[in-house]
């Protein structure tokens, strides 16, 4: 069956979105702009939205990356509009940088590279980097214990890189997913609590996304349950961290090093903080992974009403079995469905296949009818109470 194409769609670019994500989007379909007053959807990284003029023709949001603290996100779910992201596609290069700041911190790679820099050229270098060097003797990471808080994607490849060095990890995620589960390496002994991780580990690694619940996840009540010389490691988001608890445990010498990628005032110049300049998905390919991943979603929920990573709508796919479609975003009340049937029955438009999900307060319908829906019925559908947005969707001539 031949795939919808939509009128021409405006597809506003906030940031830097790489281009290899752009071309997804078919020219004799679609225009990527920088300006637009009411453009279809947007494509935004880490520019903050919160007191952004949404037009009323935003149909979606995707963020080439995996948080979405920068997006108005509850605002946008009153409206019907979902907002995508790209969990997973810059998964590698976050890995990789917390791997770096675990060598970073267990051979004392940043102040020794401070050492050499002040060094001045002279003919007894030798003899001054020989006696300078004893300051900076590390340890190595085999043996050692690293805890890691959060089992996602990202999560779960530190671990397995961490047990491929040599170390003992354990981890701790109540909310850890059935797909999440699958992927984590065996070796990942399961710790009861965040306390139980932080008193038992010499590193301790923070995966989990930026939320109400998580907000200081590391506090001033619980730093003091580190191990003395611990390490702490946190490459998710700046507000998990209490960086006054952070001081706390440098001073108590509880913690050895904080490593982050998100300097702050407060913690600048301290000999305890290694910090890095939010480089976590800086690679080419992991910002080319969220751009291709990011438009392939929005473009599908455009043509096709499928929802898939939109943070605030269910999943919801369905193959397209008639030409006509209906995308429909409605609260999740009851007998949804059978005021939507019964609004298209009243005008005997016969349903082929539907599909219903929902996600706590949101819901999603997909209706694919067997002949055309009328510019009214599609009206009566939007104007049902409950109803936050419908879309008509059917496929080429």
């Amino acid at each position: 069956m031949a795939k919808a194409r939509p009128k021409k769609c405006e597809i506003l670019v906030i940031n830097n979105i790489a281009q290899v994500g752009l071309k997804r989007f078919p020219a004799e379909s679609y225009t990527i702009v920088k300006e637009s007053k009411d453009p279809q959807a947007i494509l935004v990284r880490s520019q903050d939205l919160h007191k952004f003029e949404f037009g009323p023709g935003l149909r979606a949001v995707g963020r080439a990356g995996a948080g979405v603290n920068n997006i108005p996100v509850a605002a946008l779910s009153k409206r019907g509009v979902p907002v995508f992201n790209a969990p997973g596609a810059n998964a590698n290069a976050v890995k990789e940088l917390v791997i770096a700041g675990l060598l970073i911190a267990a051979r004392n790679l940043a102040p020794a590279l401070d050492f050499v820099r002040g060094l001045g050229a002279s003919a007894d270098l030798d003899k001054r980097v020989e006696e300078g060097k004893k300051q900076f003797a590390g340890s190595e990471l085999p043996g050692h214990t690293l805890g890691v808080i959060g089992l996602g994607k990202i999560g779960s490849l530190v671990a397995d890189a961490a047990i491929r060095l040599g170390m003992n990890v354990q981890g701790h995620d109540p909310h850890i997913t059935v797909e999440a589960a699958w992927s984590l390496p065996s070796q990942v002994k399961r710790a009861g609590s965040i306390d139980e991780l932080i008193r038992t580990s010499h590193y301790v690694s923070v995966h989990v996304p930026l939320s109400d619940k998580t907000h200081h996840l590391v506090n001033s009540k619980n730093v003091e349950q580190f191990r003395n010389g611990a390490v702490l490691l946190n490459f998710s988001r700046e507000g998990i961290v209490a960086e006054d608890a952070v001081l706390k445990g440098l001073a108590s010498h509880r913690l050895k090093w904080y490593v982050t990628d998100f300097p702050t005032g407060d913690l600048l110049g301290h000999p305890g903080v290694i910090a890095l300049p939010h480089l976590g998905a800086s690679t080419r390919e992991a910002e080319d992974n969220c751009a291709i991943m990011v438009a392939d979603q929005v473009r599908d929920y455009l043509e096709n009403g499928t929802l898939q990573n939109a943070v605030n709508f269910p999943e919801a796919a369905m193959p397209r079995e008639a030409p006509y479609r209906l995308a429909i975003a409605n609260a999740n009340v009851p007998d949804m469905l059978g005021r939507i049937s019964h609004a298209l029955g009243r005008r005997k438009i016969n349903i082929h296949n539907m599909l219903n999900k929902s996600k706590g307060e949101m819901a999603y319908t997909l209706v694919d009818a067997d002949s055309p829906v009328p510019a009214e019925a599609v009206k009566e559908l939007a104007d049902l109470n409950g109803v936050l947005a419908v879309r008509y969707l059917p496929v080429d001539e």
